[in-house]
């Protein structure tokens, strides 16, 4: 999610909870790496700190829970490896209950989007910077990270708009709301690159996918002999 000097912090800082922490960070479209402008950076972040110390992190068949578990055991293992190793540059985490595969919502501190190689499944968030007027360069340094299933975008400018909708290489682009959620019929949704190919579920070509095609193909000229033995009802 790219975040410009004019969005709204309190609009920004509830879709960004939304995008990353909701579903324990594991659906597809989860929220992975938030860009902000510079000028905006320090107070966003402090917003964000805040609003994650109100997660509710337990059962998520209780309705006030928020953040529940990750799915298994070796999912648990890896993120807590990854934020043991991190642990330098994590500017945010909270505390989660001892008993189950709980990871504790965290926010790692970037120095550069490049820094993220690969996903991370889980309620983890990046956070990096980007300058002011740079916002095509932005989308390409994105881009280049060749992952291609959501992008989402906060700003008040309507060029801004248009100009990730022209430049994004991604299957969905949210222009000032969450990045989770897709409401199938209105919103298909899919990716490109390292993020999938193909029809987007919900789409006009969807049930398609469902589908088996099969096809017959004789050639009769190659029987031989009489034609007609091939007719049944002469046969007889």
């Amino acid at each position: 999610m790219i975040v410009d000097s004019t969005a709204l912090p309190e609009q920004v800082v509830a879709d960004v909870v939304t995008s990353a922490f909701r579903s324990a960070g594991q659906r597809c479209s989860a929220l992975r790496l938030l860009l902000l402008q510079e000028e905006i950076a320090d107070n966003v972040i402090d917003m964000l700190a805040g609003a994650m110390d109100l997660l509710v992190v337990g059962d998520p068949a209780d309705p006030r829970t928020d953040v529940g578990p990750v799915i298994d055991r070796a999912a648990y293992n890896r993120l807590m490896a990854y934020r043991a190793e991190q642990r330098p540059h994590i500017a945010k985490t909270i505390d989660v209950p001892a008993a189950g595969l709980f990871v504790p919502p965290t926010l790692i501190r970037l120095k550069s989007p490049d820094a993220l190689t690969q996903e991370w499944f889980g309620p983890i968030l990046h956070v990096a910077t980007w300058p002011a007027g740079k916002l095509a360069e932005t989308i390409d340094r994105v881009n280049a990270r060749g992952y291609g299933l959501t992008m989402g975008l906060h700003s008040r400018i309507a060029r801004a708009g248009e100009l990730a909708e022209a430049r994004a290489k991604v299957g969905n682009l949210y222009v000032n709301r969450s990045m989770i959620g897709a409401v199938v019929g209105s919103q298909p949704f899919g990716g490109e690159g390292l993020s999938g190919t193909g029809p987007k579920a919900g789409g006009p070509h969807y049930l398609s996918r469902f589908c088996v095609e099969r096809l017959t193909s004789t050639d009769t000229t190659s029987a031989g002999g009489n034609a007609t033995l091939l007719s049944l009802d002469e046969a007889g």
